[in-house]
């Protein structure tokens, strides 16, 4: 709850229903909460939800100089304090997304040296190894046809896990497709409610929640037990390079190293991170191009001139700027995190208001990357927004599908490797033709899609 008031602030307020204001409007579609707030009242706006004693007054900031305030230039004044961040570090415990203050200072320093181009590059053939085997499985496709939602999702998450594990990955993208969307649900749920009853209540919703963090819970630590001591057999034993060994075995004189419990929370975020944000991104820039003939046949000449026949590796990034440019312009349409939430801790002014000590912050991505004042006809997909000219004629923040400040996503180099080589692949070997034009979408921990995203596939002469 927020704790200031802004009815001294001059700050607009979103008009709601008596009693409830805009709690409805917010459960229902939030996004399009967010969006229809800057429409009618501008870039910074108030909206509330609740009933009296019980009511959340959330202080949305959607111009790219107001984002920059918040996330950058007056980080440390907004923290990650509000209820949402609680209850995922509730379910997935206090790693690098959720950690503050010293607690997240020394996580970052032991995870950065992970995170160099260099060691990334390295992820590469990971990648590539996972979208080989989605597009063998394509064969047997029915119909020739595919949701890509879905079909990005398993592969982004099989190759996070290939990523974190080693090679033996089917138990544990198994457990994490089955956990994560109940654990998810439910601390939206509870993020959002007014109040909540204790989790450790025995009702059918805390119990199917708490199942679900327990299986979780016992597929990481039953492999960090077997890395850390070196009983596991095959692939589980590591190779020193996948991303859970060098986690074990960071450490340093001033911050020691990760325990049992912090390696767990560490790979959970990065399980959550690392799979949602870029599946996201891959199965909207399929979409968008299979709704895009034209510029899904430019994006698959640049492919096949780079590219020819092989194999695409970490180096080809730089030389795919077309193919980067579609990606970039898929992420500003449906950014992965399309709302950021922070909580003041002193009164501050942002982008000529005065957000009062306490209160509730909105960053909205999702809205700031259709705000018509840095992006002309906004809804057309258009990846040539993204040429470097048009990018420096741009703020900063008018694109921020990472967040921004000292609290930028720490994988992003990686998304944008995994997305990049992936949707190379999937070009090269097949055209994509839009079976659901419209694809809906709601907010939770990542932006996550409501119904199908179905593409008719076909298999292209080699």
């Amino acid at each position: 709850m927020a704790a200031g008031s802004s009815e001294r602030t001059g700050i607009p307020r979103l008009e709601g229903v008596p009693l409830l204001g805009s709690l409805a409007d917010l459960r229902a579609d939030a996004l399009g909460t967010y969006e229809r707030a800057r429409e009618r009242h501008g870039d910074v706006v108030l909206i509330t939800a609740g009933p009296p004693g019980l009511r959340t007054e959330l202080h949305c900031v959607f111009s790219a100089e107001g984002a920059q305030q918040v996330l950058a230039s007056q980080a440390a004044n907004f923290r990650k304090d509000n209820a949402i961040y609680q209850e995922v570090r509730d379910a997935l415990g206090n790693g690098l997304l959720t950690s503050q203050d010293e607690d997240y200072l020394r996580q970052r320093r032991l995870v950065q040296p992970l995170f160099t181009k260099r060691r990334v590059d390295g992820y590469a053939d990971a990648v590539a190894t996972e979208t080989a085997a989605t597009l063998a499985a394509w064969e047997a496709a029915p119909g020739g046809v595919v949701d890509v939602a879905d079909e990005m999702m398993t592969l982004a998450l099989r190759a996070v896990a290939r990523i974190l594990f080693g090679t033996d990955v089917d138990a544990t993208a198994d457990v994490v497709d089955r956990s994560f969307p109940v654990i998810t649900a439910y601390v939206m749920r509870r993020g959002y409610s007014p109040v909540n009853i204790p989790r450790d209540w025995p009702t059918p919703g805390n119990k199917r929640a708490a199942a679900a963090m327990d299986e979780l819970y016992a597929v990481c630590d039953g492999i960090i037990a077997e890395r850390r001591s070196g009983s596991g057999s095959g692939s589980n034993k590591g190779d020193g390079e996948d991303l859970l060994s060098l986690l074990a075995a960071a450490s340093s004189a001033d911050d020691g190293e990760f325990d049992a419990t912090e390696l767990r929370e560490q790979v959970l975020i990065f399980l959550l991170a690392g799979h949602e944000t870029t599946a996201t991104s891959l199965a909207f820039s399929l979409h968008l191009l299979a709704r895009h003939p034209g510029f899904q046949d430019r994006a698959r000449a640049e492919v096949t001139e780079v590219l020819g026949d092989r194999t695409p590796g970490a180096a080809d990034l730089d030389r795919l700027p077309y193919l980067t440019r579609v990606l970039k312009e898929a992420m500003r349409l449906y950014p992965a995190a399309p709302v950021l939430g922070r909580r003041s801790v002193a009164a501050a002014e942002v982008d000529g208001y005065t957000i009062p000590a306490g209160a509730d912050v909105i960053v909205a991505p999702w809205v700031t990357h259709r705000h018509p004042g840095y992006w002309p006809d906004p809804e057309r997909f258009d990846p040539d927004r993204f040429t470097p000219e048009a990018e420096a004629a741009r703020p900063r923040y008018a694109w921020l599908p990472f967040g921004g400040g000292p609290r930028a996503c720490i994988g992003q180099h990686f998304s944008v490797l995994e997305s990049v080589i992936a949707l190379a692949m999937l070009l090269r070997a097949y055209e994509f033709e839009a079976v659901d034009t419209e694809v809906a979408v709601t907010a939770g921990i990542t932006l996550r899609t409501t119904g199908p995203a179905r593409c008719r596939i076909r298999r292209l002469e080699a």
